[in-house]
């Protein structure tokens, strides 16, 4: 993503929001240090982003997190 320090941005305020309006969004920097971002209006909410169909039908066993505990035990402790 461009990075535009706050001189550059009041400079070119006009050029760089038609191009964040066609989908490139911009930071404006303060001394280096991101400040804000500039995006359209009409770009998609990334917190909304899912990822269809990831992991669909699996089943976590209720003793999923106590899986292999005796293996774990008798690696450190030796067999009982």
């Amino acid at each position: 993503m461009r990075v535009v320090n706050m001189h550059e941005a009041k400079t070119h305020l006009s050029r760089l929001v038609q191009a964040a309006s066609e989908g490139e969004p911009f930071v404006i920097a303060r001394a280096g240090k991101p400040l804000v971002k500039v995006m359209s209006v009409t770009a998609p909410d990334p917190a909304a982003a899912r990822r269809t169909g990831f992991l669909s039908g699996i089943a976590v066993p209720e003793d999923f997190d106590r899986m292999g505990d005796q293996d774990i035990s008798d690696l450190f402790e030796g067999p009982e």
